[in-house]
């Protein structure tokens, strides 16, 4: 079964969710060694070496190597519209800001040069989210989605530290990740819950073993400061940013040290900056119950177009849900001698529910599952979880927990946990509960998280567009309003998009991308609550 590469494009573009070891992106701007619990700004004294020699660095542009396994793997980007080519460099930051003399990591970065050098902006730097994916591996992906943006700006994006071919995070194997991944992630009874504590601590010390020296400093704000030099090197006195999913949450911080650095920003599919691990995670269950019921709604109005029994949208969930009760009791087939279980199969329907353009596969899949064929929803499961079809995973899963966990500082017990499970079951019978379990992500982890929340205030800076879809199962339409709110009177301008699944551009509506090229290309803000069906 050939994952879609515009899903594997898009499972990569998202926050992580759902996965037995992984927790929701929740905020949270620090980590051990990135400047304590509360950095000040960076035109005080948060660590910066834009002015050191690193700042003088030239990056040597090539023709892009194909993305490596920690990347996703595949083949070299695909010329863009027109025929020019992506280029790839790498650049050096320090590994501890508080030493910027000291050791040093490379950064791999990527580039398609504007298609009017005339009258060239400058550099619009993406990140598309995780956090853990590989802007290298993903922004050609979406090279034909933002080639517009391309007349005055060179698109770059970058793989953050810890990810991909920065420095990527290395944790447990291949062999173990299925082992993982095949574990119930919903435990029922005490042996269950001593399967899964002990699958978090072998993961964990895998973590500390293959990349201990690099965890303490993975964590945003250090990521942050990594785009401040990024900005310098590649000329920019401004930085112009696009920023997906935890993209936003990365451009929020930065906003918080750099005010006087922003340039025209873009934040779409916006985390909450307002909600601490749980918070944000309970939304998260919401949010993904949400996208479900439209899922099932539309099914159930389709009548017999629709090859889920049910004749509403509860009917079709209860069948769902029933056919979940029957693989935790009896996976089905799947993929070689992988089975679908039930925890992977709450996986594959959460990778689904992030476009609509993919809820026909859903549909599909879900079918399938029932007749005794595990396969689809298994593949949607592998596209959220990093596996590629020869059984190699990226690094995505290890980079999303090493970054989560160097930025938050909550870390629950396992009665904690247990404690907040009928809170993420009323909030979704269908995803509350694998989420609430996910907040044990970080219990044990050898770096101490930085803070609750980020810091995203940013009086002073340009105004940043910040863009909130109604229907996003990942990052729930409030977190638009709360970092309008957060970033401060007269910087961000809120955009509404009413649409389905995680962000609102790439829907393709003509609206939003009015608005947002209009910000980008022309410098036109626009009006604040401007309203997109």
């Amino acid at each position: 079964m050939r994952t879609s590469p515009a899903l594997r494009a898009a499972a990569l573009a998202t926050t992580a969710v759902l996965l037995p070891l992984a927790g929701c992106s929740d905020g949270g701007g620090g980590g051990g060694g990135e400047g304590g619990s509360n950095p000040t700004r960076a035109s005080t004294a948060s660590p910066t070496a834009t002015s050191g020699k690193l700042a003088t660095q030239k990056l040597e542009w090539s023709a892009c190597s194909a993305p490596n396994v920690a990347q996703g793997g595949g083949e070299s980007p695909s010329p863009l519209p027109g025929g020019a080519v992506w280029e790839c460099s790498f650049m050096d930051v320090p590994l501890d800001y508080a030493k910027p003399d000291g050791r040093t990591i490379e950064l791999a970065l990527i580039r398609g040069k504007a298609k009017d050098q005339k009258r060239r902006i400058g550099s619009l730097l993406f990140n598309f989210g995780g956090p853990g994916a590989s802007g290298v591996a993903t922004l050609p992906a979406f090279g034909a989605d933002y080639d517009r943006l391309r007349a005055r700006y060179d698109l770059v994006s970058f793989d953050p530290r810890g990810v991909g071919r920065s420095e990527g995070v290395e944790c447990a194997d291949d062999a173990q990740l299925d082992a993982l991944y095949q574990e119930d992630g919903t435990p029922d009874d005490a042996a269950e819950e001593k399967e899964f504590v002990q699958g978090q601590k072998d993961f964990i010390a895998a973590c500390e073993e293959n990349s201990g020296a690099e965890l303490p400093y993975v964590g945003t704000t250090n990521a942050a400061r990594d785009m401040d030099l990024m900005r310098t090197v590649l000329g920019d006195d401004k930085l112009h940013y696009f920023g997906i999913s935890y993209g936003t949450e990365l451009g929020g911080v930065y906003a918080h040290l750099y005010p006087d650095k922003v340039g025209r920003a873009v934040f779409d599919a916006v985390v909450d900056p307002t909600k601490d691990a749980e918070q944000s995670s309970l939304g998260q269950a919401q949010g993904f119950q949400l996208a479900f019921d439209n899922f099932t709604e539309n099914c159930a109005d389709r009548g017999d177009e629709c090859a889920l029994p049910g004749a509403t949208g509860q009917e079709v969930q209860r069948w769902i849900t029933d056919l979940l009760a029957q693989l935790e009791k009896e996976p089905v087939d799947g993929l070689g001698d992988r089975p679908l279980t039930q925890t992977l199969a709450t996986t594959g329907i959460a990778s689904a529910l992030y476009s609509k353009e993919t809820w026909p596969l859903l549909e599909q899949g879900l079918d399938e599952a029932e007749g005794g064929n595990g396969a689809l929803l298994l593949a949607l499961a592998d596209s959220l979880n990093g596996r590629s079809e020869d059984g190699r995973y990226d690094n995505s899963n290890a980079a999303n927990i090493a970054i989560n966990c160097a930025d938050s500082r909550q870390r629950f017990t396992l009665e904690q946990t247990k404690a907040a499970l009928p809170a993420f079951r009323k909030a979704s019978p269908v995803f509350g509960e694998y989420l609430g379990w996910g907040l044990m992500s970080c219990t044990g982890w050898p770096v101490a998280g930085a803070w609750e929340t980020p810091d995203v205030s940013a009086p002073g800076s340009a105004p940043v567009l910040v863009i909130g879809n109604t229907g996003d199962p990942a990052t729930p339409y409030a977190g638009a309003k709360a970092m309008v709110e957060r970033l401060g009177t007269g910087v961000g301008v809120e955009l509404t998009y009413k649409g389905e699944g995680h962000g609102a551009y790439n829907s393709k509506n003509a609206c939003v991308q009015r608005a947002v090229d209009g910000y980008l290309l022309n410098g036109t803000v626009p009006e604040s609550g401007t309203v997109c069906g």
